[in-house]
Parts: structure tokens; C-alpha cells; sequence
């Protein structure tokens, strides 16, 4: 790699160019001056963020010591708080706050509604993330298992209709008539300032008449009605000629639900990327969406054609004035979190970058093009969603880092908008001192519970054998952990200012257990949850529409805060007496889902897709449930629940199933990626093999049982061998 040397700074010569040649022009700062003040941060920012990884090591070997010296005693958790409080990895709790946050978008504040979150390397899936803000619903139940029975070929008029009686049921519930169902209606028309729906000849209206707010087309006869409910938009698109609304009696040809508030643009645990080509990659995709002019050039049915960002959306008021409604979602960042560095960038002293300060610095300088045309953030807010905190140390580093990236381009203090993921522990049991530390960035807190059960495993791992993790969902820290987020959120003034999120919906085919599961995330309180696709977020909004977020909040700041003993509830198995056949499913369960993840990741550099699990079930998999299994393996394994043979063993024969399921899979035959490398054909030469073992057998050892370690050094040694 080449480099050029700035400041002491060495990087590599092509991000350097796509930093001075594509990203600083258009932007009011000068190449030289970005460097100087991005190299001063830089060398002010590594060694602190250095001091706070190893401050995570010295954490876990006093609570490694402790469960070693207190494993003979009955477990006394009053004890193992105060020592938690002794070495300062639970913090003294402080007054009473609120956040301070100004300049937040409506998306995050006053809305509730569906979040995607979609792997930034790919253009296409940024895209079509971008523009779910609208989505059909005629189109997302029709293809889905929402409806049942099978779809055939053309159009299944019989399926067709299941889906219409859905809409309508829907709208019944959502935006009622004055006693008549929307099944009923045969003609839509504007009369004055209200819309009129007709039964032949008998006129009825919505029982909330201001639901109503706008049109496109002519009163007598309008090509669509737009509705308000619960703050989220529904279009109700009128068309005699078109295929479905020409057989339909009021002629409504779709109904166009206001769906993706939100879209989470991940440069994390979503992607591979470990070096600078990687890297210009990511910061590329988000440059061209925060200009605007991010295409992908795509081939459907034969035909060629391009796919851009959507413009905003046109219509006419009941009162004759122009509204125009947001055309595609809100884009969040996800930067990585402190432990990783990367190549791109060399120190004075040869290391290689934080790559969280990286990231910091070269999204919020993309996102200064946004700052002009404000097609993305309406308020001149950039919002970073920030991973993997250990504690209010490591969020007040980060507060920190924002400022000085404010400093250095010459932004209003505060621009830069935080959201934390509450998925490591340390962060969980402080939370509340957490938002403390950036109250007046604070925009968005979430559980991301993948993460949050692979760091509840790795601290307490000494403490014993870990239980299944199908259990791990009804244990009582997991419970608690989810109501404990939401209870913080709100009494720190989350509600109406920012959101409280949930996570995300792993099972992208199975959008009927979606619906019935998914509601219980508006009704916990989260302002936004998290799902896999346009179609998902469509069909979760649904949702929000019978769910009034806000008034479930008001409801819920008035019950028992979440305890923090039961935070502490430590998931080990009493006695474990499992049957061989009950150990072995569990293992190949792990295996299975970590081989099918690490192959791609490895041999293709694909860092989330969906990956047949066990029952050939597909399931959007990322480092956080690669986290999971693998700890869990790791787990047992040292406390003699399996052998390291009786593992291999397992690994082996998944593998074989991996690569069976994987041989005739086209996504390794496109995109210009080589074809699949079976693991089986040679499991000395495999890397993808060899690191799956590795993130097993060394699990033990990785820094808060992190996968990213161990994955990055395997993925560069695929790409320098092949």
C-alpha cells in the first residue's frame, strides 16, 4: 500500500485522494487545513482511547479473580454488587435529569415508526433503505406470509383479494368511517374541505374529520387522499385504469404507508471492512447519499436501469396550499465502536488508527454536504450512532471526540448527534450516568440485545456454565435489561425529544410471525424497533398506527422501575445435567450458524445476509450473533459441558452442512464475487474454517469476546491470498 505522509500521519494514498478529490471539495474547508487539524485530534484522541480498551482488560480480570476465588461459596449477590461498586464498574447513580438535546429531526422526536439498519458497502441495499420511507402495502402482504397460501404465477386475483380485505380491516381500525367499513365504499370525493366516501348514494365521513390533510388530483375526482394518524401519513391512491383498481368498486388501486422513519447506514457490524479499500467504499456510499446523487446500476426481468434517491413527496391541502412530506428516511451512521483499528492510517509511532476516530471524523466531514441542500437532516444535524460503550468513560470519550471533530470542520458545537447502543453491560447497569455524559447530543438509546447477551457471557464467565441460549429470552436479566432501557430513557426526558429503541426482527421471510410478535415493542414504549427490509418496515408500521407510542410512554413512566439486582442475574446453569443429544443440538446449532456467517464474511467479504440456520430457516446474521455462538461454545468448552474434540467434531460435520447449503446459492456468483470455496474440500486450507475454530477455541480470550479481532485478521489474509 502507498502512503503519503501528512503530519506525521501516513495514509494511504487513495483514501487520501478520495478525501482531497471527492469529499473536501463542495465543503467550505481547505485540504491542508483538514489534515493539520484531523493529525493534532488524532494523536490527542489514540492514546486516551487506548488507556479506555485497556481499562476494559483490567475490569474483566478483577471479575475473572473474583468468580475464581468465590466459586466454592453459594452465590451472594449483595456481596458481588459492592464489589462491582469497589472496582468501579457500577458508578454512583447522580441526581435527577433531563436530556438537552435541541435541533432534532421530527423522525427522531415527535414520530414513532419502524428503523432500518442496511450495511453501507452496498449501494443498492443503502438505497433501497433510503427510499423505504413509502412503501405499498397491497405489495409488501401480497408477497409475503402475512397472507396465506401460495401466490402461483401472474396475478392471483383470489390472493389479491385476501390482501384488499386486509387494507381495509386496517383502515377500519386506523382511520374509521362514521358507521360504514371501508369495504364497503364505492366512490371518493372532496366536497368543501372534507373527504367524502360514498355508499352509492349515501355519504359518509372519517369519524376524525382533521385525519384528512391533503390530495393530489381535482376535488370531484382525486388521484389519491392523504391521511394523518398518529403522526405517520397513509396515501390512498385512486386509479379506475389501473390492473387491481379498475376491478375495485371505489377504484383505490394501492394504499401507500408511511414506513421507514428512519434508516440506521451501518459501517459496523453489518460490514467487512478491514483496510482502506474497504473503508473508501463505506465513506463513498454515505458521501453520495448525503449529496444526494448516490446510483446503483441494476438489471430486472432483462431491462437495465438506475436506481437513485427519491425525491420528497407533492400534495395539495383540503385548504388549496402546498405540502410536501419527506421522500425517503432519515439516515443515521452507525460508526464502529473504540476497540478496532485499521491500516488506512498510520501514527507517529507506527500504530495503526483508532478506527472509531476515523470514522467520526470522515462521515461528519460527508455529511457537510447535507449542511447546504438538507435533504437528509432538516435542523444541520449529523446523527452517529455509537456501538460497544463500556460505562460513561467511554461515552464521555466520545462526547469528547465529537467536539473535536466539531472544532476541526468548523461546525456548531453539538451538530454531531449521538445515539447509544445499550448492548455491553457496563453500559446497561450506568445507563442512566451514560446519557449523563452526552445530554446534550443524546438522541437515541437501544438495546441491542445480540451484543448485550454476548458481553453478559464473556464478563461472567468464570462464573460457570452458561444455560441454552433459547432460555437466555426468558431469563430474568433479559427481561429486566429490555424494561430497564425504556424506564432510564423516560425519566431522563426521552419522550418527545428522542427515541427508545428495540432490536431487530432476524427472520425476513417469516412476516407473519413479525406482526404478531412485533407489536410488543410500540407497546414497551420504543419509539422505533428495528427490522430487515423495506417490506418488514412497511408492514410493522402498521404497528404504530394502532399503537399511540406516547400515550404508552405516559402510562409506563408511572410503574416500578426495572431493579438492577435483577440486571445481575447471572444466566448460569445450576447443575447442569444435560442429556449428550441435548448438548449436541446445542453445539451444532452454534456451529451451524457461526460457519455459515464467517464463510461469507472471509472468503466474500459479505458482512450481513441471510443465512440458512440449522432448519434451512433464513435469518440476517451479523457479528453480534456470531458474538453470541461463539461464546457460548467457548463457554461450555471450559467448563467441561464438551471436549475440544467433541466440538471439532461438530464443526466439521456443520461444516459440510454449510457448504451444502451454500454450493448453489447465486449471491457467491454475482456482484463479481469468485464462486463458493467449499470448507469441507480441505479444512487444513481453509481460512473462513480456520477462523470459525478460532473464534471457539480462542473465544476465551478475545477482548470482551469480540469477533472483530479475529475475523479481521482472517479476512486480510484471504484478500492477500487470493
Amino acid at each position: 500500500m502507498s502512503r503519503i505522509d501528512k503530519n506525521g500521519l501516513k495514509i494511504s494514498s487513495t483514501l487520501f485522494e478520495f478525501i482531497n478529490n471527492e469529499v473536501i471539495p463542495g465543503t467550505n474547508l481547505k485540504s491542508d487545513d483538514f489534515w493539520n487539524k484531523f493529525e493534532k485530534a488524532v494523536h490527542e484522541l489514540a492514546p486516551l482511547n487506548r488507556n479506555l480498551i485497556q481499562r476494559r482488560e483490567d475490569i474483566q480480570k478483577k471479575i475473572d479473580t473474583w468468580h475464581q476465588q468465590n466459586k466454592e461459596k453459594k452465590f451472594d449477590k449483595k456481596e458481588y454488587i459492592e464489589f462491582l461498586k469497589s472496582i468501579s464498574y457500577i458508578v454512583e447513580e447522580k441526581e435527577d435529569f433531563n436530556i438537552e438535546t435541541t435541533g432534532i429531526d421530527n423522525e427522531i422526536s415527535s414520530i414513532a415508526g419502524p428503523q432500518l439498519v442496511v450495511p453501507v458497502d452496498n449501494a443498492r441495499y443503502a438505497l433501497n433503505a433510503a427510499n423505504a420511507r413509502w412503501g405499498s402495502l397491497y405489495d409488501a402482504l401480497y408477497g409475503t406470509d402475512v397472507i396465506p397460501g401460495g401466490k402461483g404465477k401472474g396475478y392471483n386475483e383470489e390472493r389479491g383479494n385476501k390482501v384488499i380485505t386486509y387494507v381495509r380491516k386496517f383502515l377500519d381500525e386506523v382511520a374509521p368511517l362514521d358507521n360504514l367499513s371501508w369495504n364497503k365504499i364505492t366512490s371518493i370525493q372532496i366536497k368543501n374541505e372534507d373527504v367524502v366516501f360514498l355508499n352509492e348514494k349515501e355519504e359518509r365521513y372519517l369519524v376524525n374529520k382533521n385525519q384528512f390533510i391533503g390530495l393530489n388530483g381535482k376535488k370531484d375526482k382525486p388521484s389519491s387522499i392523504l391521511i394523518k394518524n398518529n403522526n405517520l401519513h397513509i396515501e390512498i391512491l385512486i386509479d379506475s385504469n389501473h390492473f387491481i383498481g379498475k376491478f375495485d368498486k371505489a377504484s383505490i388501486s394501492d394504499v401507500l404507508i408511511e414506513s421507514a422513519l428512519s434508516t440506521i447506514i451501518d459501517n459496523e457490524d453489518s460490514v467487512a471492512a478491514v483496510d482502506a479499500e474497504d473503508k473508501i467504499k463505506c465513506y463513498r456510499n454515505w458521501l453520495g447519499l448525503m449529496k444526494g446523487d448516490l446510483t446503483a446500476h441494476m438489471i430486472k426481468n432483462e431491462k437495465k436501469f438506475t436506481r437513485k434517491l427519491n425525491p420528497d413527496r407533492s400534495y395539495i391541502s383540503k385548504k388549496g396550499e402546498k405540502i410536501t412530506l419527506h421522500g425517503r428516511a432519515l439516515l443515521l451512521n452507525r460508526n464502529v465502536g473504540h476497540l478496532m483499528t485499521n491500516p488506512a492510517i498510520l501514527l507517529k509511532n507506527g500504530a495503526e488508527i483508532p478506527e472509531g476516530i476515523m470514522d467520526a471524523f470522515i462521515s461528519t466531514l460527508c455529511a457537510l454536504h447535507d449542511f447546504k441542500n438538507k435533504k437528509n437532516s432538516r435542523t444541520g444535524s449529523v446523527y452517529i450512532v455509537k456501538p460497544k460503550m463500556h460505562g460513561p468513560e467511554e461515552v464521555a470519550f466520545t462526547n469528547l471526540l465529537f467536539g473535536k471533530v466539531e472544532q476541526a470542520l468548523g461546525i456548531k458545537k453539538y451538530s454531531i448527534k449521538v445515539g447509544i447502543m445499550d448492548e455491553e453491560r457496563r453500559t446497561t447497569v450506568n445507563l442512566k450516568e451514560c446519557i449523563r455524559q452526552v445530554k446534550n447530543r443524546i438522541v437515541f438509546i437501544n438495546t441491542g440485545f445480540l451484543d448485550r447477551t454476548g458481553d453478559e457471557m464473556h464478563t461472567s464467565f468464570e462464573a460457570g456454565p452458561m444455560i441454552f441460549k433459547g432460555d437466555m429470552k426468558k431469563s430474568t436479566w433479559l427481561e429486566t435489561y429490555e424494561n430497564w432501557n425504556v424506564d432510564i430513557g423516560l425519566r431522563c426526558g426521552f419522550s418527545g425529544k428522542a427515541q427508545i429503541g428495540k432490536g431487530m426482527w432476524a427472520m425476513p421471510d417469516l412476516m407473519a410471525n413479525m406482526m404478531d410478535q412485533k407489536i410488543g415493542h410500540p407497546k414497551s414504549g420504543a419509539n422505533c424497533a428495528w427490522v430487515p427490509s423495506p417490506t418488514a418496515a412497511t408492514l410493522h408500521s402498521m404497528h404504530y398506527h394502532k399503537i399511540n407510542v406516547f400515550e404508552e410512554q405516559k402510562k409506563i413512566k408511572s410503574r416500578s422501575k426495572a431493579k438492577l439486582e435483577d440486571i445481575l442475574e447471572i444466566p448460569t446453569a445450576d447443575r447442569p445435567n444435560w442429556a449428550l443429544e441435548d448438548i449436541n443440538r446445542e453445539l451444532e446449532n452454534n456451529a451451524q450458524g457461526i460457519l455459515g456467517y464467517v464463510v461469507r464474511w472471509v472468503d466474500q467479504g459479505v458482512g450481513c445476509s441471510k443465512v440458512p440456520d440449522i432448519n434451512d430457516v433464513g435469518l440476517m446474521e451479523d457479528r453480534a450473533t456470531l458474538r453470541i455462538s461463539s461464546q457460548h461454545i467457548a463457554n461450555w468448552l471450559y467448563h467441561g459441558i464438551c471436549s475440544k474434540e467433541h466440538v471439532m467434531r461438530v464443526m466439521k460435520k456443520m461444516a459440510t452442512i454449510v457448504d451444502k447449503q451454500n454450493e448453489n446459492d447465486p449471491a457467491y456468483n454475482r456482484s463479481g464475487r469468485s464462486g463458493y470455496i467449499k470448507m469441507s474440500d480441505s479444512f487444513e486450507n481453509s481460512i473462513a474454517f480456520s477462523a470459525a475454530c478460532d473464534l471457539v477455541f480462542e473465544g476465551r480470550f478475545q477482548p470482551s469476546g469480540y469477533t472483530e479481532p479475529l475475523l479481521h485478521k482472517k479476512r486480510l489474509e484471504k484478500k492477500t491470498s487470493s
